[in-house]
């Protein structure tokens, strides 16, 4: 990594597959006084026993928060318990990893309803637009703490968002990966939070907080498949890299886990 990331980081979706892979390498590879709040639907369920023994492999780096992107009063506890505990510091880095896709694979025109269509647009888009708003007053602290060291440059080390995005929510790109899978939900509600990166990197422009939203790649997971060629842990050191060295020239865009450039 070009520059290694540091101080509060927040992570949603992370019980299994990627988002839990990034609570792995952000506990591995992240520097001294790092704290990560890796938040879950449900943190004591079954699908959540790998991610709650984190916190005892690395002791004093990893909070569990219980976070339902579905759910608001949700949201706003956990946004409250993660602040608590942050205090002056701000946070330095959001991540937002929870989606949902709706109904089963292929996700054919035939099988998909209007239901489908608002859950995973509740979870995919209004979600992320709720928990970064609510978490906006630590993101500003954040960014204004590093004022006097880093001027106007925004970095993930400072204060920054990442949106976690795909390929296939490419509306240029749709020609070429629409044949394999339709996913109506799913692609219409990524290509809706690449908006909302787009709007939230010139909202926030001002207050120097980065915002990106990066793909990271057909991985081999519940929802990538056996197929995928690439391992969830491939895919996060792969993206960790890019958000490593992002900087001002990055914010609003779409990249890739190698870091190029997707169109929209």
């Amino acid at each position: 990594m070009s520059e290694m990331l540091a101080g509060n980081i927040v992570v949603t979706g992370t019980n299994r597959g990627i988002g839990l892979e990034l609570i792995k390498q952000l506990a591995q590879n992240t520097a001294e006084g790092t704290h990560i709040y890796a938040c879950c639907r449900e943190p004591g369920g079954t699908s959540a026993e790998a991610l709650r023994a984190l916190p005892t492999q690395y002791p004093g780096k990893i909070t569990v928060i219980k976070l339902d992107m579905s759910d608001e009063d949700s949201i706003s506890a956990a946004v409250l318990a993660v602040s608590r505990q942050i205090g002056a510091d701000g946070l330095n880095l959001l991540i937002n990893n929870a989606a949902v896709n709706k109904p089963a694979l292929p996700a054919p025109l035939s099988a998909t309803g209007k239901e489908h269509m608002m859950e995973v647009y509740e979870t995919n888009v209004a979600g992320p637009f709720i928990l970064t708003k609510l978490f906006l007053p630590l993101l500003q602290r954040a960014a204004e703490r590093g004022s006097a060291e880093n001027g106007n440059t925004m970095s993930c080390r400072r204060s920054a968002i990442i949106n976690i995005s795909t390929l296939i929510s490419s509306i240029e790109k749709c020609p070429e990966t629409f044949p394999v899978a339709q996913m109506y939900p799913y692609r219409t509600s990524k290509a809706a939070l690449n908006m909302l990166t787009r709007c939230q990197a010139e909202d926030f422009k001002m207050h120097n907080i980065l915002v990106t939203a990066i793909h990271p790649g057909w991985v081999r997971t519940d929802m990538g498949g056996e197929e995928a060629p690439l391992t969830t842990q491939d895919s996060v050191l792969g993206m960790l890299n890019v958000m490593s060295s992002l900087s001002n020239k990055d914010s609003g865009k779409l990249l890739d886990w190698q870091g190029d450039i997707i169109p929209w």
